[in-house]
């Protein structure tokens, strides 16, 4: 198990230094392209959840990942032997990006965001986000999947006792 609480750790580690970079070397609003136009580094700040809702509501995202974090650990100690590796990495990546961003909320109030992406093809600018940000995008999308095949796995079993 502690394996698996490297994983956190070691995003909670890298979300936090390329937060500091990025404090420490741009401006707020400073932009540096990467693969123009698609990826470039843009200093930002967000008071607010996800595309920047709920702004200011500090004391909202305070309980919510106190909530969050007690569940996934919860989650983590209960169901993690039995869930498979896939299930215990996606929740210690859903841990790591929640404490990824719950540091800089405590910490100074916001959340530093980095990331700008641009979608070819249906040309989309993506909201501007971190590593804690795509750690908990990941972790989700690797839970949905968990769940899809263990859903398969109980069907299959079913259909074969009946």
């Amino acid at each position: 198990m502690l394996f698996y609480y490297a994983i956190a750790a070691a995003l909670v580690i890298i979300d936090q230094w390329t937060k500091w970079l990025v404090v420490k070397h741009m401006e707020v609003g400073e932009r540096i392209a990467v693969l123009e136009p698609y990826l470039a580094i843009l200093s930002h700040r967000n008071r607010g959840a996800a595309w920047g809702m709920l702004q200011g509501q500090m004391w909202l995202f305070y309980i919510v990942t106190v909530v969050v974090v007690a569940g996934i650990l919860y989650y983590f100690h209960k169901y993690g032997k039995e869930g498979g590796a896939g299930f215990r990495v996606s929740l210690m990546m859903l841990l790591g990006g929640a404490l990824g961003n719950f540091i800089d909320r405590v910490r100074m109030g916001e959340v530093v965001d980095f990331a700008d992406v641009l979608i070819p093809v249906i040309n989309y600018d993506f909201p501007i986000f971190n590593v804690a940000d795509a750690a908990l995008t990941i972790g989700v999308i690797l839970l949905i999947v968990h769940m899809l095949l263990e859903e398969i796995r109980e069907k299959r079993k079913k259909k074969v006792s009946e």
